[in-house]
């Protein structure tokens, strides 16, 4: 980012000043809707969103143009997101909310995170062999439910920064589900892909009307949804935690094998956390600390490579990948070895990130060779404090997760990085009859085998990736990050974040610039745009790419210019995501 803010700024002014192009009446309305028309990259002088959904995006910069803030606009983001992105997030999940309040200078998380009902057992998901059972069959029962946390977060982080009530922020939501809008690809291909699990449950009503399921550019209309958001709207989190919801979500979950209760759900609570912070090169960077492992390994593997100088190395070269690859798999040791609920566990953050244990992965990496046995090292020789759980080994058979990731800022310097998830596509896929939302299947993070520190315990919140960072230099925020993708979050943040500033690339770049992701010598990912002489050479090192590119992740992030005093923002070409700028003209 050394001169990253610069140059682009005067021909970017000309054409991306985007003020808005879609108002609320034509949203609630369900027309037609031109999603090609949004632009991925904006720039504005009084506020940014950046979302993975273009209606999501307007909602949001509707509220920051007509003077609220950007936690008054993430929670509409979070509430239209729930209908227009209901396979993603909602009010049947939980996520991460870190804010920077531009007033008191200090960065806070909201922590919404599921939790294990209090009938949860750590062999829960074991078979009556003691086998785990397969990862397919455990995450779209009950009793991968967790009890979820998203309204209740929405309301806290309103409560405490908001300037505006939850009946007028939830209005966008209502209309959309309530007159329905035009699905785009994304959505379409996820109804298409899960058609099976989604035919089990209330869910086939809504998104496969007559046993087919709805394809782009139909019309979704969720009038259950809206009218869940009705009650929402006039009895506040209640409504879902106390109330005939409760009932009907308890109700629901059990009949497909959970242990949960309508008192689960009154006796859920957010915790209001403090970033894990870490330098990289001048900046600092606040990230999510436990039970996500997305802050501290992020913060292990910038400092880990920090030595390497990345830049020396082409940006698609061998040598910048191969260490990449053998980073990660280091610190996904670390992870898979340490980390989980702090309530409940002590996770050595101190010695994970300690500069001596550093140097020992560091001794571990070489640039000739793959490591063939990356384990866990030993940091508790840098704590006062001692493991209070044993090492387990877990099955391989996870699927990735997907979720979805937002940035917000406004005029009086707010900022908002914000990871919401149900889990999986459409999480358990279990819909609550009556009621249109989906539950999550977030129990399913936790480790099948118990006895590790991500064992299922009750009331325990289930380890996550999610890594929703925000990037200061001079104790100024500078830029967002984060994305979905389950495991592969930490990654693509990481990534973002190396391109940004050890490259020097301009935000688009640093996004779009192919992202690979590598947990164990048998797990590989890597995006096109690699050529097959890098991918040759890396495997003649030792790793084991296969032929086969994906898509890794879909980061929304947000550039903050102090010195001309405008945001850039950039949606992931990954999905339909819009980055939509606010720009007051007449401004006092």
């Amino acid at each position: 980012m050394r001169g990253f803010c610069k140059g682009w700024i005067a021909v970017l002014l000309s054409v991306l000043l985007i003020v808005g192009t879609l108002p609320f009446s034509a949203q609630a309305k369900g027309k037609n809707v031109d999603y090609e028309k949004y632009s991925q990259v904006a720039v504005g002088k009084d506020g940014m969103v950046a979302t993975a959904h273009p209606l999501a995006s307007e909602i949001g910069a509707e509220v920051v143009r007509t003077g609220g803030n950007a936690i008054d606009a993430a929670v509409a983001i979070q509430l239209a997101l729930n209908v227009v992105e209901p396979m993603m997030s909602g009010i049947g999940g939980g996520g991460f909310l870190m804010f920077y309040d531009g007033k008191t200078k200090e960065t806070t998380i909201i922590n919404s995170r599921e939790r294990a009902p209090q009938g949860a057992t750590p062999d829960m998901f074991l078979d009556q062999n003691g086998q785990p059972i397969p990862f397919a069959e455990r995450a779209t029962g009950g009793k991968a439910v967790g009890v979820p946390g998203t309204l209740k977060g929405l309301e806290t982080a309103l409560a405490k920064w908001g300037t505006r009530p939850m009946q007028q922020l939830i209005g966008p939501a209502v209309k959309l589900a309530d007159k329905g809008f035009p699905i785009d690809s994304v959505l379409a291909e996820a109804i298409a892909d899960n058609k099976e699990m989604l035919s089990r449950t209330a869910a086939k009503d809504v998104f496969l009307p007559k046993g087919k399921p709805l394809q782009e550019g139909d019309t979704l209309v969720q009038k259950d949804l809206a009218n869940t958001f009705k009650l929402i709207r006039s009895q506040g989190s209640d409504a879902l935690y106390n109330g005939p919801i409760a009932q009907a979500l308890a109700s629901t979950v059990q009949k497909f094998g959970s242990s949960m209760t309508v008192d689960d759900l009154k006796n859920y609570h957010v915790t209001i956390d403090q970033p894990i912070w870490g330098d990289y090169q001048g900046y600092q960077i606040a990230s999510m600390p436990p039970p996500s492992s997305g802050g501290v390994f992020l913060l292990q593997m910038l400092k880990i490579l920090d030595d390497y100088h990345l830049s020396q190395y082409d940006v698609k070269s061998w040598q910048k990948y191969h260490l990449l690859a053998e980073t990660m798999h280091l610190a996904y040791a670390d992870r898979a070895a340490y980390a989980g609920d702090p309530e409940f566990v002590n996770v050595p953050l101190k010695g994970l990130l300690h500069p001596e244990y550093i140097k020992e992965r560091q001794k571990l990496i070489s640039l000739n060779s793959v490591n063939k046995n990356p384990k866990a090292g030993d940091p508790w020789k840098y704590e006062s404090t001692s493991a209070n759980y044993q090492l387990t080994k877990q099955p391989d058979d996870r699927k990735y997760g997907e979720t979805t990731h937002f940035s917000v800022t406004d005029r009086w310097g707010n900022v908002v990085s914000y990871t919401t998830t149900i889990e999986q596509l459409f999480g358990t896929g279990i819909m609550v009859p009556g009621y249109g939302f989906l539950l999550n299947n977030e129990l399913t993070d936790f480790d099948a085998v118990p006895g590790g520190a991500n064992e299922v315990q009750p009331n325990k919140r289930p380890l996550s990736s999610m890594t929703p960072t925000i990037v200061f230099k001079d104790d100024k925020p500078v830029l967002t990050a984060g994305s979905p993708g389950g495991a592969t979050i930490i990654t693509s943040v990481l990534q973002t974040i190396l391109h940004a500033i050890e490259y020097d690339m301009e935000l688009k770049a640093a996004v779009e610039e192919p992202r690979i992701y590598t947990n164990n010598l048998n797990s590989y990912r890597y995006e096109s745009g690699i050529s097959k002489e890098v991918m040759n050479q890396l495997n003649i090192l030792g790793h084991k790419f296969g032929s086969s590119p994906v898509t890794i992740g879909n980061v929304q992030s947000i550039l903050i210019d102090h010195q001309n005093g405008t945001f850039k923002g950039v949606a992931d070409s990954s999905r339909n995501g819009a980055a939509i700028g606010v720009n007051l003209k007449g401004k006092k």
